[in-house]
């Protein structure tokens, strides 16, 4: 019906050209109410009758034509005389088109004039009584025509809303998906790039330990060796827990050990202090160290790990490190400060460096922080994230 409007309305107003003719055939005055085959219309009202069928072919492309039509056509009948025709059928579909595809307001002026008006004809120029149920029921089938297309109208936008707000819903969902994933993806390669610098950087700074004492102090470079073989074994775990969290939620080889935090700070701290970085630690959380928030404590462990990659991997030899972790209200400042030479441009520590500064200020902007790193006065430089606990 919706593929061939045109084709629906004309058998509609085939049906409606039966229904008129065999209606016209009745006579409304029967000792029980109407008979059939009491009297037979006239030519003309034949004629009125396919004429307003044919209209009504047309209803949906020319609404307020057809009912001007219709309406023509049922006022010449019911001017006529006796015996009338159900001419008012046609015009009773084509007001009931106009208020089922235009709004309300139009509905009552257009619905209130039709019916005032063929009922006000059929009064005045039909037999008496005036009350007579012809007369009348030219009111109730117009009034009723208006109201069921007013309430289909209504019915079709209610439904439509629907529709909207659920098409609405089912793309917000998506986007949101789309969101979680890109956020995901996001902490995941932050969460790489941490791992894979810290330690690389250390196996680096080791291996070059080795080749350097081989030949001279073998015993140094056999223990230089051994920092590298424990520091690729961290990075090979870290590196399985982190890629892990990629696989499906049912698949047994997904990891179970909890992420790293403040817990293991010490062991952090002692693979640079392994790698010749002297490290000094202050921690002063209030014994709430095990009461930090997950996210907080994991990133306050990997702001520390990043900022001691960086001082051992561009502020030079004989340098010096310090690492303070405060409870300060509701935040943790977490502050790395080290006394050697400042990164070079396009180092990770710089402004507009690669992506382990980046990655410190996603983390701390994520939990509503914030995450500063510049040279100090007086040389050196300071990397200082302040994360909310709350």
């Amino acid at each position: 019906m919706r593929s061939h409007p045109l084709a629906t309305d004309a058998v509609v107003a085939l049906g409606v050209l039966v229904a008129m003719v065999v209606g016209s055939f009745a006579g409304p005055h029967g000792p029980h109410g109407p008979t059939f085959v009491t009297r037979t219309p006239e030519p003309l009202s034949l004629l009125l009758m396919v004429l307003g069928a044919a209209a009504l072919v047309f209803r949906r492309r020319h609404t307020r034509a057809v009912l001007a039509v219709t309406g023509a056509l049922c006022l010449l009948e019911l001017t006529t005389g006796e015996p009338r025709a159900p001419v008012a059928m046609s015009t009773v579909i084509a007001l009931y088109t106009l208020a089922s595809r235009t709004d309300r307001p139009t509905t009552w002026r257009v619905g209130l004039l039709t019916m005032t008006g063929l009922t006000g004809v059929a009064m005045l120029a039909g037999p008496p009584p005036w009350y007579a149920q012809e007369n009348i029921a030219i009111f109730a089938w117009t009034g009723m025509a208006a109201a069921a297309g007013d309430a289909v109208r209504s019915r079709r936008a209610f439904i439509g809303a629907i529709r909207e707000r659920a098409e609405r819903a089912e793309r917000t969902r998506e986007e949101e998906a789309r969101r979680r994933v890109a956020e995901e993806r996001l902490r995941i390669a932050r969460d790489l790039h941490d791992v894979v610098a810290h330690h690389i950087a250390l196996v680096n700074v080791q291996a070059g330990v080795a080749a350097h004492v081989m030949d001279k102090r073998p015993d140094q470079a056999k223990e230089a060796l051994a920092h590298v073989r424990d520091a690729s074994r961290s990075a090979l775990n870290e590196l399985r827990a982190t890629v892990g969290l990629l696989r499906q939620s049912g698949d047994p080889e997904a990891p179970t050990e909890p992420a790293p935090g403040l817990g293991v700070l010490d062991e952090l701290v002692d693979t640079f202090r392994h790698a010749g970085l002297p490290v000094k630690v202050m921690v002063e959380l209030g014994g709430e160290r095990d009461a930090l928030p997950a996210a907080v404590d994991l990133a306050a462990y990997r702001v520390i790990q990043e900022a001691l990659t960086n001082v051992r991997k561009h502020a030079g030899p004989e340098v010096r490190a310090e690492v303070s972790v405060v409870r300060v209200g509701a935040c943790v400042e977490v502050t790395v400060l080290d006394d050697g030479g400042a990164p070079a441009a396009g180092e990770d520590g710089g402004e507009g460096g690669g992506h382990g500064l980046l990655g410190m200020r996603e983390r701390a902007t994520a939990l509503g922080g914030s995450c500063f790193a510049g040279p100090r006065f007086g040389g050196g430089y300071r990397v200082h994230a302040v994360l909310p606990v709350t």
